[in-house]
């Protein structure tokens, strides 16, 4: 494997850190951006039995902010619910863009790497061939050993980046395909609440609510 970097010249270190790079983000991303963690299903139904039992107040509202990011959305929208529809709407919008950045953080990065990593791959094709051709011109044809490293370079740097920036656009793909999901999620949750506590909706039960 060392022999194969090696002959895949200096343009293979670039795309290596790449790879490292790219490997971290994912890996700190999809432990990050779990739904169970971000966007508990039962929260809500949680808040509506704290408000059911009169049990919601500032305690419970810091324990909520606590939670997750759905948890600091629902909380922004409680604290300011008596100020009027529009204030707590603008407040649950406010801490939302908030927690839709974090969720988002390194992913642009990682399009980043995987649109980069191609690139770097095939100016390491270009650097090879420029390789062959300048040995071509200075020992003609006959020098097949030399020919051949260039190609192998040439070769070699072209996987590289494509085994680079396949999975990383996969990735990139499946994760920010998660964030919008939790981002409707949590956008139809604040919804109900704000309906809820300004009369535009009524909860049936606990379980409605979830849903």
């Amino acid at each position: 494997m060392f022999e194969i970097i090696q002959s895949g010249g200096w343009m293979m270190v670039p795309i290596i850190l790449c790879s490292v790079l790219a490997l971290a983000i994912c890996g700190e991303r999809f432990a990050t951006l779990r739904i169970s963690k971000i966007a508990p299903p039962d929260l809500l139904a949680q808040v509506w039995a704290w408000m059911k039992n009169k049990q919601l107040n500032a305690d419970r509202i810091r324990e909520l902010q606590e939670t997750s990011s759905l948890g600091r959305v629902l909380a922004a929208g409680l604290v300011n619910s008596r100020h009027g529809r529009q204030i707590m709407k603008e407040s649950i919008q406010e801490v939302a863009s908030h927690e839709i950045h974090d969720m988002e953080r390194y992913l642009n990065a990682l399009g980043t790497i995987a649109a980069v990593a191609p690139l770097m791959g095939l100016l390491g094709t270009v650097f090879g061939m420029i390789q062959v051709f300048t040995e071509i011109m200075t020992q003609g044809t006959g020098q097949s050993g030399a020919l051949a490293g260039g190609i192998s370079e040439a070769l070699i740097t072209t996987a590289a980046g494509l085994i680079v920036a396949i999975p990383a656009l996969i990735c990139h793909r499946i994760l920010q395909r998660r964030v919008d999901e939790i981002v409707v999620f949590m956008e139809q949750e604040a919804i109900k609440l704000v309906d809820v506590l300004h009369g535009d909706r009524e909860v049936v039960d606990s379980a409605e609510a979830a849903r």
